[in-house]
């Protein structure tokens, strides 16, 4: 399914063109999120009770999410028509996604003995209140790769649907991509429906996306009002190092990838603030996957590399989420007055690498990943995440927004690996002036 322009535009929109009275989305969710921090800070209790409104919303996405990953996915995979080049991009994407998640681990390990973000809390195991961390933390987890491997095969083929694991959706939707491109002409009206019913999705999108100043206001209110603003002082040194490491990865690490393909992180972040904003009200990067999906290809990315890409990316490439692995990990070893040996920090390094590809993107899953990850490795009390369990929520944020860029970056890369990108359609759309990319732009 070949996004033309127009609908480009209306899924990036969520709105028609007649109803530009009001302002962009990116503004509304903006204003949404000042009065969602206002409502929590002034009256706490209200802000709670809105926090339906967020959830209502990431559910809404969330219920799309299986749907689009699998359509778009099989349609791109057989639409290349040639199973060389399905394996080959796939191939790069995930050699792309090891290498940036594993830079990504390293730095968060780095800075976390840099700042030492832990030290001086001289907190103890039996002092620490876990029983809102055991009520966090229910239902089963794997912890070893045999099980994270077992973990992506769904019990059915339509039980990843009902569960909305994209994991297993995104091998389904491989096999089946994969089964319909080896069958040939006599798959055409099979790929012809699946483009039709992308299209009926993203529209059903486009009608989900007007909602979302609603529900970026009740989940920053509830944020707000259940853990205060005073929470972010009490382990401000680590919502700082965390921060400025994922500022520090995005401008310099992925800055440098963008500027060696000729393209400018600032002005990829100015095409994208429409989907970073929902992100940040959200604290989810699924919130915004269609749009981002339809942004790059009216950025000049190759349909059939977005689709693959994509969807792979939002559970291989979370960049955020390892930095926030790596970095947790240690802060809460040095709060807890642990010392890790050479040894067991390369185990821990090794164990994220494998448990970090199965966090998924949306809010709280990198707590339950390194949750898991501290119970594999046996070296850190999984005990001690209770110490974050007052400021997860605000950093899922910075996590989300790195994810959702990560993401972008890599299609990017991996679209000019390929031959696939558009470059100066690239570079024109993302030259177009601030004030004009309210809305998207695509060069014919």
């Amino acid at each position: 399914m070949d996004l033309t322009p127009e609908e480009a535009e209306r899924v990036a929109e969520g709105s028609d063109a007649k109803k530009r009275r009001l302002p962009s989305l990116y503004v509304q969710v903006l204003i949404a999120i000042t009065l969602g921090v206002l409502l929590g800070w002034l009256k706490p209790e209200w802000g709670v009770s809105v926090k339906p409104l967020g959830d209502g919303f990431v559910k809404l996405i969330k219920m799309l999410i299986g749907p689009i990953v699998f359509s778009t996915v099989v349609v791109g995979i057989a639409g290349m028509k040639d199973l060389k080049k399905v394996g080959r991009v796939g191939g790069k994407a995930i050699l792309w996604f090891e290498a940036m998640t594993t830079v990504a681990l390293l730095i968060g390990l780095g800075m976390a003995h840099l700042f030492t973000p832990g030290a001086g809390i001289h907190a103890t195991v039996n002092s620490l209140d876990t029983s809102v961390l055991d009520k966090q933390l229910t239902g089963p987890r794997p912890h070893g790769v045999v099980e994270h491997l077992l973990a992506i095969i769904p019990d059915t083929f339509v039980g990843a649907f009902v569960h909305g694991e994209v994991l297993q959706v995104l091998l389904l939707a491989v096999l089946t991509g994969s089964a319909l491109a080896g069958i040939g002409e006599r798959a055409a009206g099979i790929i012809k429906l699946l483009e039709q019913c992308a299209a009926g999705i993203f529209g059903v999108v486009g009608i989900v996306m007007r909602l979302a100043p609603l529900g970026a206001f009740g989940a920053m209110a509830h944020t707000i009002g259940k853990y205060g603003v005073g929470t972010l002082g009490s382990l401000a040194k680590l919502m700082a190092t965390f921060y400025g490491t994922a500022l520090l990865f995005v401008f310099v690490v992925l800055g440098l990838v963008l500027r060696t393909q000729g393209l400018s992180i600032v002005k990829l972040l100015v095409y994208l603030r429409e989907e970073l904003a929902i992100v940040l009200g959200t604290s989810s990067s699924e919130s915004a996957l269609p749009r981002l999906m339809a942004k790059l290809e009216g950025l000049g990315c190759s349909p059939s590399v977005v689709r693959l890409v994509v969807p792979t990316g939002y559970s291989f490439n979370l960049d955020g989420t390892s930095i926030y692995l790596t970095m947790a990990s240690l802060f809460v070893a040095q709060a807890l007055g642990v010392h890790l040996t050479f040894g067991e920090e390369v185990q821990l390094l090794l164990v994220l690498l494998v448990t970090s590809k199965g966090a998924a993107g949306v809010t709280g899953s990198g707590f339950v990943t390194l949750a898991a990850t501290l119970a594999a490795t046996g070296s850190i009390p999984v005990a001690g995440l209770s110490l974050l369990l007052g400021i997860d929520r605000f950093m899922s944020e910075a996590r989300a927004l790195t994810n959702i860029i990560g993401n972008a970056v890599a299609t990017i890369v991996v679209a000019r690996w390929e031959g696939e990108l558009d470059l100066g359609r690239a570079r024109s759309v993302l030259d177009q002036p601030l004030s004009r990319t309210s809305r998207l732009r695509v060069v014919k």
